[in-house]
């Protein structure tokens, strides 16, 4: 039996998580394209494959990572290598509700470089879904998107589909603008969309959970969820059953919820299942994680 082939384009990551409670500070390897991966991977049966597509360095915390990647699974063979740049850091700061706040250093990571050496594209011709996020756009230069946009388009063409996830983080933007017409470009070329209702209402300015929908309609077919936290997400694409979202039975860290959220949908939604199954997977996998601190569950967990 064949299987599909999953690409996920975007940056890995180097991951301290500080507490507010006092402890020690954890050091691990994540980014929000990297956990959907991860957690599409441990979903997805195994004649299926899923590729992390992304740019690091060749030092040895760059090699870390590509252990870690490929420990959890997930193919690196379309990850490529800078010989001058590092991979990014960040900071994740919870508080005692589980809530986040983030501090970046990533100006000058490898995967500001990607696609720049003219092969890149060429690598993900033989994927039947790619997925990526608002923050892949986010740090790659608006010509580098411009030539993504071009590609998709061709990609699609030829019956490839896209996943998208909005993910917006101001910080990482020119401008509001800049990031509403990117999102939009992307909204356009988007065959399963996975926004979460926060980041829509911040940059479009849309009022209620239903202008989003409509909105999102307005780009075109879309098949999808649109994430509403612990209210549990609403369905893109046509309506289902109204179905009951139980709650997290504790919430320790909020990190990676809606992208586990994403690996949890997609798995399910690409292996046929129906739109109320995918969604209840998607929400179950989220309250999963959001009781153990860090983006990424131990596997046993």
């Amino acid at each position: 039996m064949s299987g599909l082939h999953i690409a996920c384009i975007g940056e890995a990551m180097l991951e301290l998580l500080v507490s507010e409670v006092p402890g020690p500070a954890r050091i691990g390897v994540a980014g929000d394209v990297l956990n959907t991966a991860i957690y599409l991977r441990r979903a997805l049966p195994s004649p299926h494959r899923v590729s992390f597509v992304s740019l690091v360095g060749q030092d040895r915390l760059s090699e870390g990572m590509l252990r870690f990647i490929a420990g959890h699974g997930v193919e690196t063979d379309l990850v490529a290598r800078d010989p001058e740049r590092l991979p990014g850091l960040y900071a994740i700061t919870t508080d005692r509700a589980g809530e986040r706040s983030f501090s970046y250093w990533r100006k000058d990571s490898a995967a500001r470089l990607l696609f720049q050496d003219g092969a890149g594209l060429a690598r993900l011709e033989t994927a039947d879904v790619i997925y990526l996020s608002g923050i892949t756009l986010a740090i790659l230069p608006p010509e580098i998107r411009a030539q993504l946009f071009d590609w998709i388009d061709t990609y699609r063409g030829r019956g490839g589909r896209v996943a998208f996830d909005s993910n917006y983080r101001p910080i990482l933007w020119e401008s509001a603008a800049v990031a509403r017409d990117t999102m939009a470009a992307a909204w356009a070329r988007c065959d399963l969309a996975l926004p979460s209702v926060d980041d829509e209402m911040a940059l479009f300015g849309d009022l209620t959970p239903q202008d989003v929908l409509a909105r999102l309609e307005g780009y075109g077919p879309q098949t999808g969820a649109l994430k509403q936290g612990a209210k549990g997400p609403i369905p893109i694409g046509g309506p289902v059953s109204r179905q009951a979202y139980a709650p997290a039975p504790a919430v320790v860290d909020t990190t990676a919820a809606g992208d586990g959220f994403n690996g949890g949908y997609l798995a399910a939604r690409l292996t046929g299942a129906t739109q109320a199954a995918a969604l209840q997977a998607g929400h179950d996998l989220a309250c999963r994680i959001i009781g153990h601190p860090g983006a990424i569950l131990p596997p046993d967990a």
